[in-house]
C-alpha cells in the first residue's frame, strides 16, 4: 500500500510502498477514507514524542474509514462497517479501563505513535470492540475524521474536564483545530467565548463560530488582564489548546477566583517544563486540570449534538487534500498560520 513513511526524526517525509498490515487478534484492518493532519503528527514526526520508539514510520491518528478486515476475536464489527475511534485506545482490561477511562489505558494503543498510522491506504487497529465507533449515516468520512483527536479532545476538555455551564465564561488561548473546535463547543453548552490568537485570520474565523470577544494577543501585552475586563472577575473556565508557557500562564491568570483551567495543548521543547503561576492557583483557590483525548464509549452525546445540528464540525475544516500532498502540508504544521483542519480524503 501506499503511505506516508519518515525514516529519522525531523528526517524527509516521503510517499512510500509499505506492506499491507494485517488485524491483530483483537483488531482490523480499516480502508482509510480520511485522515486528519494534527499538530501532534508533527511533534510525532520531530521525535517530542516518546512512544515512537522505532523506525521508519506512519504517522496519522485521526481517522475514519471501512472495516476491512476482522482478527478473530473480533465480535462487534464484520467488513464493510464504516467507522472512527479515539486516538487513544484502551485495553479493556487494565484498572482505568475497568473504571471506565480507557482514554488514558496503562497499556493504550495509539496509531501513528504506538502503532503505524492513518497517512496511509489502511491502518491496523488494536483493541477494536473496546474502541470501535459506529459511525452515523449522516456523519460522513471527512466530518468524522476531524472528531478523532481536536474535535473530541475539545469536547471532553469543555464538557466533562471543564464542566462548562450556560452562562459561564470560556476563555479559549489559541484558535487551531483544538481551540476552534472548544469555541463552537462552549457556545453549544450555551457559554460566554472569548478567544485569543496571534493571527487575524484565526479569530475572524473563531467569530463566525460563535466566539463573543476575541483578542489578538501580538497586540496585547496583558491578556489575562482583558479577559478579565470583559467578564468583569474573570473567566470561570479557561483552557490553554495550544501549549506554551505563555499561552499556560495566561490561561491561569485570567481565571476568577474558584475558576478552572484546563490544559490541553502539548507543551514540548524549550517550554517542556513551564513555569505555573502557583500564587494564584493558591490564592485564588484555582483548580487545574489536564485533558487527554476522549473515550469512545463517550462518543455517542457529541455525535448526538453533531446529527442534531448543535454542533457543525464541518465548519472546522479549511480544505482536504490528496495522500502525495501530506508530507509538504504536515511539514507547514511547524509553522503557525493555518486556518481550520486540514484532512486527507484521496488514497492512491
Amino acid at each position: 500500500m501506499k503511505a506516508v513513511v519518515f525514516e529519522r526524526f525531523g528526517g524527509p517525509l516521503t510517499i512510500g510502498e509499505v506492506a499491507d498490515p494485517a488485524a491483530d487478534d483483537d483488531g482490523v484492518v480499516i480502508k482509510v477514507e480520511a485522515s486528519g493532519l494534527c499538530r501532534s503528527d508533527w511533534h510525532g514526526w520531530q521525535g517530542h514524542d516518546p512512544d515512537i520508539t522505532r523506525l521508519p514510520h506512519v504517522p496519522g491518528h485521526e481517522l475514519a474509514g471501512v472495516v476491512a478486515e476482522t482478527g478473530k476475536n473480533i465480535t462487534r464489527w464484520r467488513p464493510g462497517d464504516r467507522v472512527t475511534l479515539p486516538f487513544v485506545c484502551g485495553c479493556g482490561t487494565c484498572p482505568e479501563c475497568v473504571a471506565g477511562n480507557h482514554h488514558i489505558c496503562d497499556r493504550q494503543f495509539q496509531p501513528g505513535f504506538t502503532g503505524w498510522g492513518s497517512f496511509a491506504q489502511y491502518v491496523s487497529v488494536k483493541y477494536a470492540d473496546v474502541n470501535l465507533v459506529r459511525l452515523p449515516r449522516e456523519i460522513d468520512s471527512v466530518t468524522a475524521a476531524s472528531l478523532g483527536c481536536r474535535f473530541s479532545t475539545s469536547f471532553r476538555a469543555v464538557v466533562a474536564q471543564g464542566q462548562v455551564a450556560s452562562g459561564q465564561w470560556v476563555a479559549v488561548h489559541g484558535s487551531g483545530g483544538v481551540g476552534l473546535s472548544a469555541i463552537m463547543i462552549a457556545r453549544a453548552c450555551g457559554a460566554q467565548v472569548i478567544a485569543v490568537d496571534i493571527d487575524a485570520k484565526v479569530l475572524d474565523l473563531a467569530r463566525r463560530l460563535g466566539a463573543d470577544a476575541t483578542i489578538d494577543a501580538r497586540d496585547n501585552a496583558d491578556v489575562p488582564g482583558s479577559i478579565r475586563e470583559i467578564t468583569g472577575r474573570g473567566a470561570d473556565v479557561s483552557i490553554d489548546a495550544l501549549g506554551s508557557v505563555t499561552t499556560c500562564s495566561n490561561s491561569i491568570l485570567c481565571l476568577r477566583k474558584r475558576g478552572r483551567h484546563v490544559q490541553v495543548g502539548l507543551l514540548a521543547g524549550d517550554d517542556y517544563l513551564p513555569r505555573i503561576p502557583m500564587h494564584a492557583v493558591i490564592g485564588r483557590e484555582l483548580q487545574i486540570c489536564g485533558s487527554h483525548g476522549m473515550q469512545a464509549s463517550r462518543y455517542g452525546q457529541m455525535l448526538e449534538m453533531i446529527v442534531s445540528g448543535k454542533l457543525n464540525p464541518a465548519a472546522l475544516i479549511g480544505k482536504t487534500i490528496p495522500l502525495e500532498d501530506a508530507p509538504s502540508e504536515l511539514a507547514k504544521m511547524g509553522r503557525f498560520g493555518a486556518v481550520g483542519i486540514t484532512v486527507i480524503d484521496r488514497f492512491p
